[in-house]
């Protein structure tokens, strides 16, 4: 993509943050057939933010010519973030010939050996042509404490580059997730602003970026990720990290427990008594001296003594 585009399509921003601005519109369709005429790359999409500008266009007209060209753009958008492989079974779909007339016996014969090959209602459900899984949009509220978080939380969705490749309405899921929250408690309390507090945390977590594109696309509900517990919503390496220091500490449990031999030799540093119990394993090269571990059988104790 030339410099040039990538000016043009500044330009274009610029020009439609100025009419949001104003809250006048006038104009703007002009400014999509220009935006739909100019070859896109993820790269620019990241760097001009153009999403994010379509997106607030979208929003705020009223033309329907408008909201509709906005969000044919950003589905077309959706692919890059997607990668070759989305491209690749658009190409693949375009090859295959034409499904059979809704009302024709071969549709209603393909219809049927589709649904008894599965044995499954839900992979017999019609597609969805959504951009993006819709939910019951939530109900307004005057409260200045679920106010305030509703901003916090569609901030938080606003991190990173992903939110404006996905055009996802960030507002509107801010407040559906604050409002899972508030059924929950029914109030605002502090294990309310905690559980917001956490979900923020989460959002903004720039290890664990998969988390927020999860929420944004609708791969999470608001509703599941107003409940999930720190645990679900960890980074895969943290999760992969956690797994095998519980390993570590139940075989570390089992060797103090299981083939040890029982000594006074070791005095332990809690209790200061000196009923305890020793397992040695070559933790490092043979050459290495092994390591010693040490539990004291009345108090509990371990410890590691090289």
């Amino acid at each position: 993509m030339s410099a040039v585009g990538g000016e043009e399509i500044i330009r274009i921003a610029k020009k439609m943050e100025r009419m949001v601005q104003k809250k006048n519109t006038v104009g703007a369709l002009d400014l999509l057939k220009e935006l739909k005429n100019l070859p896109m790359t993820l790269e620019l999409l990241q760097s001009t933010r153009i999403g994010m500008s379509v997106n607030a266009i979208r929003k705020q007209s009223s033309d329907e010519d408008v909201t509709s060209l906005a969000k044919s753009l950003i589905k077309s958008w959706k692919k890059l973030l997607d990668g070759p492989s989305a491209e690749k079974d658009t190409e693949e779909k375009k090859k295959e010939p034409p499904p059979p007339a809704q009302n024709s016996p071969e549709a209603k014969e393909e219809s049927s050996s589709s649904c008894s090959s599965s044995g499954r209602k839900e992979d017999c459900a019609a597609p969805s042509e959504s951009f993006i899984t819709s939910f019951p949009r939530a109900p307004s509220t005057s409260d200045p404490v679920r106010i305030k978080c509703r901003e916090l939380l569609a901030t938080a969705l606003k991190t990173g580059d992903d939110y404006i490749t996905i055009g996802a309405d960030d507002e509107e899921l801010g407040a559906q997730i604050e409002e899972a929250v508030y059924q929950e408690f029914k109030n605002t309390d502090a294990k309310y602003k905690n559980r917001v507090r956490s979900r923020i945390a989460n959002l903004k977590d720039a290890k664990n970026p998969n988390l927020r594109r999860n929420v944004l696309c609708g791969n999470i509900a608001p509703d599941v990720f107003a409940r999930m517990s720190a645990e679900e919503m960890a980074s895969d390496e943290l999760k992969e990290m956690r797994k095998n220091l519980t390993k570590e500490a139940i075989r570390e449990h089992q060797m103090a427990r299981t083939g040890g031999t029982q000594t006074d030799l070791f005095s332990c540093g809690k209790c200061k008594k000196k009923n305890c119990t020793y397992t040695q394993v070559q933790t490092r090269s043979a050459d290495e001296p092994m390591t010693t571990f040490v539990f004291c059988n009345e108090c509990g104790n371990r410890w590691k003594f090289c």
